[in-house]
């Protein structure tokens, strides 16, 4: 039994996307809800995380997005309520701050993870981060908190980490970033044709990156042994090539067959099953490194359940079960 570092902070709370909106912070309480009944020896929930200063954080950022583009993004903070490049991404007068601390979890999170103060964590931040592309905000996404988990891992460790995508929609944003990179491979299952509309399985990275990238299309309908099945065999050819020194998680669950933004039709079953893939992988190659960092997942209750189930088998030895 590993105990899981659960790793968040009440910023998160300040970005208020409107009424009716399904990012909101009722999403990080349900789920620090739900893990707190797993007791001390499962998780050690960190709810106010000291993070790193916001020139720390946001000087992080430029490895990852541009410094025109992270200014553009507090500038239009400051005139809210407005959007940001997408009416999907709306901001709130104290988003900004949300926003950083997002990021500063996820950049924490890397760089105690390669300080060996734990072997896994999971983040629960928002808003979400695989959509936001390098100078522009989509998808409910502003800052890829996952990409820059995966290029501060890398530069610390000098070694290649591998994401690990299992949102219901393709990470369009963390693909990018990392498209052209030997280092970083990127792994996505996900529903398709669905947004952000990119995720073939022809897209497989360019120049060095080519073949660090595997993308596994799924139909509308694809339920736990189709998706679960899917990333086991994605996972045993990317990450038995590049053996990475750390697996980082985009843990989305919007696939789970309750939340209304997908086709998917997966439960918490899948949801543990992909996860203990996920563990046996980092056991076989990465010496048992995980970082998880949440992504989607709207309907509350399914949220609460799919992020338990997860939880419980990042805990758990790495041995699936079909």
């Amino acid at each position: 039994m590993n105990r899981i570092a659960v790793m968040s902070h009440t910023l998160c709370d300040l970005h208020q996307p409107g009424l009716g909106h399904p990012e909101n912070p009722a999403r990080v309480k349900v789920i620090l809800d739900s893990l707190a009944t797993l007791g001390g020896e499962v998780v050690d929930i960190q709810d106010e995380i000291l993070l790193s200063s916001e020139g720390d954080v946001l000087g992080a950022l430029k490895w990852i997005h541009d410094p025109a583009y992270i200014e553009r993004v507090r500038s239009l903070c400051k005139e809210a309520p407005t959007h940001v490049d997408t009416t999907d991404c709306l901001v709130c007068s104290a988003s900004w701050d949300a926003l950083v601390a997002s990021a500063g979890l996820s950049l924490r999170a890397a760089l105690d993870l390669a300080g060996g103060k734990f072997r896994r964590a999971f983040v629960v931040a928002r808003p979400p981060s695989h959509h936001a592309e390098k100078d522009r905000a989509r998808g409910y996404c502003f800052f890829n908190g996952v990409a820059l988990a995966a290029e501060v891992l890398a530069r610390a460790s000098g070694g290649p980490v591998v994401v690990v995508d299992i949102d219901a929609h393709h990470g369009n944003g963390t693909q990018r970033h990392f498209w052209e990179r030997a280092d970083i491979g990127y792994i996505s299952v996900h529903e398709y044709p669905a947004f952000p509309g990119s995720g073939g399985a022809d897209e497989v990275g360019d120049g060095p990156g080519r073949n660090t990238t595997r993308n596994v299309p799924l139909a509308a309908g694809a339920d736990d042994a189709i998706v679960a099945s899917a990333l086991e065999g994605a996972l045993e050819d990317v990450v038995s090539r590049l053996r990475p020194v750390a697996l980082v998680v985009s843990a989305g669950f919007a696939g789970h067959r309750d939340d209304p933004v997908s086709g998917l039709k997966m439960t918490e079953v899948g949801f543990s099953r992909m996860t203990r893939a996920i563990v046996q992988a980092s056991e076989a190659w990465s010496d048992g490194r995980v970082l998880s960092i949440l992504e989607g997942g709207y309907e509350p209750k399914s949220l609460a359940a799919s992020a338990r189930a997860h939880v419980e088998a990042l805990a758990q030895q790495g041995t699936v079960v079909n």
